[in-house]
C-alpha cells in the first residue's frame, strides 16, 4: 500500500488561529438553551439502560473530539465502522467552546445516511453511571441536547458491538445543513474559542483517524481547504 501524503493543515496552521487563552471552565449557555444537571443526565442514562436488554458491556462509539480526547475512564479500544450514518459539520452555530459571536463555529455530529469510521471504546465495568454522567458532561453540557445519544450497531473485526453515539437531531435549530466543502472550511478557518480552534479540532481529528489507518475522504479534502484559508490570511506555512 503506498505511503499517504502528508496533511496540508499542520500545527503552524494551528497555531495562526488559536485563541491568546484557553478556558477549561464551562461556558455560560447560548440564547434559549439551559446547563444540563447530573440529575437530567442520570435520567437520560436510566431511559436509554430501559431501552437495551443486555448491558453486560458498555461501549461508546467515538468520530470526533472523543477519538482524541475521551470524556471518561476507557479499558479497551477497537476501530470500527457505523453504516447509515457519516460525520459531518452540522452542529452550529458554535459561540462558546470553539468559536465566537464574530467567528461561530461548526462541531462534528453523526447525520442520516452514509457511513462512519471511528474509535469503538469499553467503559470499565466498575463506575459506569460515573463515567457515562462525565461522557454526558462533556457532550450535553446544555439541554435541550441538539444532538441526543443513542444506541446504535457498530461492526467491528470482533465482530457487532452495540453502542452509544451522539446523533444530530435534525429538528434541533442547531442543525446546519446545505453548505458546501469550501463555506465549511471558511468557518473552521476562522473560529476559535475558549478551548481552541475549530482548525486545531479538525487537525487532531484527521491526525488520529490517519493514525489509525482511517481514512476519510471529506475531512482530508477539508482540512486542504482551511490550510489554503489560513494561508491566504497568514501566508505559506
Amino acid at each position: 500500500m503506498p505511503k499517504r501524503r502528508p496533511l496540508r493543515l499542520t500545527e503552524r496552521h494551528v497555531a495562526f488561529v488559536q485563541p491568546a487563552i484557553i478556558d477549561e471552565a464551562m461556558p455560560d449557555p447560548q440564547p434559549g438553551y439551559e446547563r444540563a444537571t447530573i440529575e437530567d443526565h442520570l435520567t437520560t442514562w436510566r431511559s436509554l439502560k430501559a431501552k437495551e436488554p443486555d448491558l453486560s458491556e458498555i461501549w461508546i462509539f467515538a468520530y470526533g473530539s472523543l477519538i482524541w480526547k475521551p470524556a471518561c475512564e476507557v479499558v479497551e479500544m477497537r476501530v470500527g465502522i457505523l453504516r447509515g450514518w457519516h460525520r459531518a459539520f452540522c452542529l452550529g452555530w458554535n459561540t462558546r467552546w470553539r468559536g465566537s459571536e464574530e467567528n461561530p463555529g461548526l462541531m462534528l455530529a453523526l447525520d442520516r445516511g452514509g457511513a462512519c469510521k471511528g474509535v469503538l471504546y469499553r467503559l470499565p465495568s466498575a463506575g459506569v453511571e460515573e463515567n457515562v454522567v462525565k461522557l454526558f458532561e462533556r457532550e450535553m453540557a446544555w439541554k435541550p441536547s441538539a444532538f441526543p445519544p443513542r444506541w446504535v450497531n457498530v461492526a467491528s473485526r470482533d465482530g457487532n458491538v452495540r453502542a452509544l453515539t451522539f446523533c444530530i437531531d435534525r429538528n434541533s435549530g442547531r442543525y446546519v445543513t446545505g453548505l458546501s466543502p469550501h463555506e465549511v472550511a471558511a468557518v473552521l478557518a476562522r473560529a476559535a474559542g475558549s478551548r481552541g480552534s475549530m482548525a486545531e479540532y479538525l487537525y487532531e481529528t484527521v491526525t488520529r483517524l490517519e493514525s489509525m489507518g482511517l481514512h476519510d475522504t471529506h475531512l482530508w479534502e477539508l482540512q486542504e481547504l482551511v490550510a489554503e484559508h489560513i494561508e491566504a490570511v497568514y501566508g505559506g506555512d
